[in-house]
């Protein structure tokens, strides 16, 4: 469970961590600070563990480096919940055991309580008492994500896993 920290539609990966920074600093602990400082200077310090970034439409466009969706899950966040995302940003989430999750984020505002089940597809708003359905991520996603990101996964098996056991790719 964690606060929902609210953004709008078309947050790209410049917003996420500026160019400025991305490009020059290879140790993603020391870009936490600068994590949404474009739009909101200070985001980073006021970061619990465990807290939500919630947006609307198309969230990650931009830049195709992974570092964006790494910085994000450093800084302390669980998920990003969006009613869409850029498919690179989406795949490199995954890829680095980052969970991004579309849902209908209407409604969510500034600091609610939210519960987000992964393996169930249900999110609960625990301040204004309603749950909703995310979108399920396929079974190959999960397990990815449970191992830590891909590379973590790709270690721990010495390959795809899930395609030696016959797992639904989806």
């Amino acid at each position: 469970m964690g606060s929902a920290r609210v953004f709008g539609d078309n947050i790209n990966t410049d917003y996420i961590i500026a160019s400025k920074y991305k490009s020059k600093v290879m140790d993603v602990t020391a870009l936490v600070p600068h994590v949404m400082e474009d739009i909101r200077p200070g985001f980073a310090a006021t970061i619990a563990p465990g807290d939500l970034l919630v947006a609307g439409e198309n969230f990650g466009s931009g830049s195709s480096r992974e570092i964006a969706a790494r910085v994000l899950r450093e800084a302390g966040l669980s998920a990003v919940l969006a009613r869409s995302f850029a498919r690179i940003f989406f795949r490199n989430a995954i890829n680095v055991g980052f969970p991004v999750l579309e849902v209908d984020t209407r409604g969510i505002e500034e600091g609610d309580r939210l519960e987000l089940d992964l393996s169930s597809g249900v999110l609960r708003n625990m301040t204004r008492h309603w749950d909703r359905a995310v979108a399920t991520l396929p079974p190959v996603m999960l397990e990815i994500l449970r191992d830590g990101g891909l590379a973590a996964h790709l270690r721990k098996h010495r390959g795809f896993a899930f395609a030696a056991r016959g797992v639904n790719r989806g």
